[in-house]
């Protein structure tokens, strides 16, 4: 079933599609770039998506012909502390959109089409899956215009392609080709650009098959692997192991097991 679009939203468009949250960046003549009323719209999607138990994952895109061009540059406000503060980076409590989007306990994609540069490709890798299309670009350009990046590049990247290349990319600027992100480990696939929304419904239709508690879990587990010694992720994904034999979703799985037949979730 799908739902019309939201209309409380002006920078983005925001659907449901069964058990799918589809979030798309809506500015194709900025390229999708993020000025603040689409960082605030976005967290806003993301966190109606969190809250709606009938959601169990979210595809984030753009709209036209790129995912996210990046930061608004020439809407940068003069004050820098102002500009700190529009993102969320000094204002206590809140949180920005890629905090959230690892937060969340939802598995999260993104579907990347043409750039995915800056805030746009730190959004993309705070995703928990990339699907990209052939001409996807990536990019961390920030120190071209006197920047580091801000959103996660010095800190996500490493972890997903090692030291010594995401100093390359950071350093230098330059840009990739979505098969280069695919060799070095950014992205999880890359499929024609005529393909792209069909393998991503492919994976969501999957996705939506699994016990929505478990996804929880396996996300929640698998991200306390980066922010934990080895000890503290083996207790916690062991307690998280031990609530599964309390869910109604485990006994299902194992009847279902025993009958030969596939599983039917219900997230209890």
């Amino acid at each position: 079933m799908v739902t019309a679009a939201d209309d409380r939203f002006e920078r983005i468009i925001y659907e449901k599609k069964d058990h799918a949250a589809w979030i798309t960046l809506n500015r194709p003549e900025s390229k999708n770039a993020q000025d603040p009323l689409t960082r605030e719209e976005l967290t806003k999607a993301l966190k109606l998506s969190r809250d709606d138990d009938d959601v169990y994952l979210m595809v984030i895109t753009g709209a036209g012909e790129a995912f996210c061009a990046g930061g608004d540059i020439v809407n940068f406000p003069r004050n820098p502390v102002e500009f700190m503060e529009r993102i969320g980076l000094q204002i206590s409590g809140r949180k920005r959109p890629i905090e959230l989007i690892r937060e969340i306990p939802k598995p999260i994609i993104a579907m990347v089409n043409g750039l995915a540069l800056g805030a746009g490709m730190e959004l993309a890798m705070a995703c928990d899956m990339i699907i990209a299309s052939e001409n996807a670009r990536f990019g961390q350009p920030e120190i071209k215009v006197g920047l580091i990046p801000g959103g996660g590049g010095t800190q996500v990247l490493p972890r997903l392609v090692g030291e010594k290349k995401a100093k390359e990319l950071v350093l230098t600027g330059n840009i990739i080709s979505a098969e280069e992100a695919l060799r070095i480990g950014l992205v999880n696939r890359v499929v024609p650009g005529e393909k792209l929304r069909e393998t991503v419904e492919e994976l969501v239709a999957t996705l939506s098959k699994r016990s929505p508690i478990m996804l929880k879990f396996a996300k929640m587990a698998i991200n306390k692997t980066l922010e934990a010694p080895l000890s503290v992720g083996l207790a916690y994904e062991s307690d998280l192991c031990a609530l599964c034999f309390g869910t109604e979703d485990l006994k299902e799985g194992v009847r279902a097991f025993a009958e030969k037949r596939q599983p039917v979730f219900k997230g209890k």
